[in-house]
């Protein structure tokens, strides 16, 4: 009798484990989405370039300017700024413009440089991307009038119109 009423005990558990698992919401596991470690990296990179950049907001322009304590031109300041982050970039903004990969300006990251000029021939001008908002690309530059400073170039009727291509000189590295 003992072995009858122990077969029917397992029996009975059994069916209440079938019963218990098909009662229980099936869910389907996922494993959580992560950022593989080279781009985590370059995310930080790119933050840290940055941050250090809008840092230097308030230093005065100066022309062919190289060092925050003399002040910066255009390119100087890209130059500098990058170089702190031993990324190496020409302090000319017409050489900057054909550095690192050109990047579509819907796609801009941080720390890419864009470049402002009448045409390909006549570079006027470069900036560094602070980020891209739906409202526009906000950088950080050095301008004659009011050194560095930080604004939306997308909706500036000065800068909008100048606008030729972005180039990501963090990622060729």
């Amino acid at each position: 009798m003992f072995p009858s009423a122990f077969f029917r005990f397992v029996a009975l558990g059994l069916l209440l484990g079938f019963v218990w698992l098909s009662c229980t919401p099936t869910r389907k596991m996922t494993s959580p989405t992560r950022t593989p470690p080279a781009e985590a990296a370059e995310a930080r990179l790119r933050r840290d370039i940055v941050q250090y950049a809008l840092q230097l907001r308030g230093t005065a322009y100066r022309y062919a300017g190289k060092e925050p304590s003399t002040g910066f031109d255009c390119s100087g300041f890209t130059s500098y700024v990058l170089r702190q982050f031993n990324i190496t970039v020409s302090p000319a903004s017409s050489l900057q413009a054909r550095e690192g990969a050109a990047v579509p300006l819907q796609q801009v990251q941080p720390g890419d440089i864009v470049v402002f000029g009448k045409n390909a021939r006549n570079i006027q001008h470069v900036a560094m991307v602070v980020e891209r908002r739906p409202e526009g690309i906000i950088v950080v530059h050095s301008t004659t009038t009011r050194g560095v400073v930080s604004e939306n170039i997308s909706t500036s009727t000065y800068w909008q119109p100048l606008i030729l291509e972005a180039r990501d000189v963090i990622r060729r590295r």
